[in-house]
């Protein structure tokens, strides 16, 4: 049901819209409702701070835009904005870097990553129409309802591991998601598919194939949407982060915005012919993302969003080393200017995308191969950076009290202010400052986090292969032909 008309999405909009009975399960029981489940519900409710972000009026004009201006419909996020200009792609970047500074970029499957991904994929819409034309109608609808509804779409674009020996055609019956029957009204699907993050505060799920299909494997060979509440879709939730919080002021990251990760599993689920987008073609799975900009605008997202985390990181790199006195040695300068040259390099790549940018098919569109060099450098460069701030850190995040309880004891509250000083806060604030950076450092969640920018988008031998495979190797060897012809 399409309820677009009228005023811009909020948080109690998207609130409201995750109570409809998805099927979700975390240590052994289901959920009954993921927007007050204490493994679930802050993290929903950052997501939810989103929506109510781009609602204020201040910032409405900033944040979103009217797609179809006078036809009723409300503004809805620059998330879904295809720009056609130069200057439309980095208003576009300016409202998604707002949204990420309001997690400090922890958010990583915030609305605006799969709705970037949809984005590119219509871009290239006569790659669809190649393939079926009702396909392609199928992806435009489904992006106009979406999109209107500002909804938030999560996916699952990747298979279990299981046995890396075999191909995914070779796998044990029932652990790909495959479609398993079809008729008139639809395709039925069955099997699993990873890793669902952010799927369990998400209103839509869209299912597709990232890695190689091979001939042979056309029952995999699928792409579709459907909503989350869907009939047969369960959701089995990792261990949350946010359920083992101790509290805000003990985790304040893992309390408020561990998005997690979910095993998705289609137990015969139907699915309507108009939600499905590739229908039994190997080759078009792949086209998909790489032949249009669907894997292009996706990880540009992740990369304006990682420019936010990195800006944050720094920040906690330099107000450590004012929180154990160590900011004008030598040394410590010499380590913050190296990481604050990584952090304009971040920058300074997603900028260079964009001014190498060029137009395509009616839209202005990111440099790819800059996009694919981030990606290698920046999933090296962020296990450095945890670790560059680790040593900055020496022993100050090892003894802290065990709980902000601890503070309210009268007798340990005066050995913590004696023993936590720093010459720049009160005992208080030092404790609460270095929880904060052993949370984005140290605990389950920052190791997760670490794991996560490593290989979101990858082991480094594929991201280096699309690095490889978009760099102009013909322009670097005319400048060696060029001076051998000289010699």
């Amino acid at each position: 049901m399409d309820n677009s008309k009228g005023k811009v999405k909020t948080g109690a909009d998207h609130l409201v819209a995750l109570k409809d009975g998805r099927e979700v399960y975390i240590d052994g029981e289901r959920v009954s409702d993921v927007t007050t489940h204490p493994a679930f519900r802050n993290a929903v409710h950052a997501a939810a701070a989103l929506y109510d972000y781009q609602a204020r009026p201040e910032n409405l004009e900033r944040m979103t835009f009217a797609p179809s201006p006078g036809d009723g419909y409300a503004r809805i996020n620059r998330c879904w904005q295809m720009p056609r200009s130069y200057a439309e792609l980095v208003e576009r970047r300016k409202a998604m870097s707002e949204w990420a500074e309001q997690s400090c970029g922890y958010l990583g499957r915030a609305p605006d990553h799969v709705a970037s991904s949809l984005l590119g994929q219509v871009i290239g819409i006569d790659i669809f129409r190649r393939h079926s034309e009702a396909r392609a109608q199928a992806l435009l609808d489904y992006f106009g309802y979406v999109s209107r509804n500002d909804h938030y779409v999560s996916y699952v674009i990747i298979n279990p591991q299981a046995d890396r020996n075999k191909a995914w055609g070779e796998q044990e019956d029932e652990l790909v998601a495959r479609l398993v029957d079809e008729d008139t009204q639809g395709i039925t699907v069955r099997g699993a598919k990873m890793l669902g993050t952010g799927t369990i505060m998400a209103n839509e799920l869209l299912v597709a194939n990232l890695q190689p299909l091979r001939p042979g494997e056309e029952d995999l060979a699928i792409s579709f949407a459907i909503p989350v509440a869907t009939k047969g879709l369960k959701l089995l939730s990792r261990k949350s982060y946010e359920a083992h919080a101790v509290s805000a002021r003990d985790n304040p990251l893992s309390a408020r915005f561990d998005e997690n990760d979910a095993l998705v599993w289609f137990e015969d689920v139907k699915v309507p012919w108009e939600r499905v987008f590739v229908y039994r073609d190997t080759d078009m799975c792949r086209a998909q993302f790489h032949d249009t900009l669907g894997h292009t605008f996706q990880n540009y997202q992740a990369q304006i969003r990682l420019t936010v985390k990195v800006r944050f990181l720094l920040g906690i790199a330099g107000r450590l080393t004012d929180a154990i006195g160590t900011r004008a040695m030598p040394p410590v300068r010499e380590t913050l200017g190296k990481l604050a040259a990584q952090a304009a390099m971040v920058e300074g790549m997603v900028v260079g995308m964009e001014a190498a940018g060029h137009m395509q098919d009616g839209y202005y569109v990111p440099n790819k191969h800059m996009m694919y060099a981030a990606q290698v450098l920046t999933q090296e460069l962020y296990p450095r950076l945890i670790d560059t701030i680790r040593g900055l850190a020496g022993g100050a995040l090892i003894m802290l009290p065990s709980s902000a309880r601890d503070v309210d004891n009268p007798e340990l509250a005066r050995i913590i202010g004696l023993t936590q000083r720093s010459p720049v806060s009160n005992a208080t604030d030092r404790v609460d400052f270095l929880k904060l950076v052993w949370d984005a450092i140290g605990s389950e969640f920052g190791s997760r986090h670490t794991q996560y920018e490593m290989f979101y988008a990858g082991a480094p031998y594929v991201t280096c292969a699309h690095s490889y495979r978009t760099y102009d190797w013909g322009a670097a060897d005319a400048l060696v032909r060029k001076m051998l012809g000289n010699v």
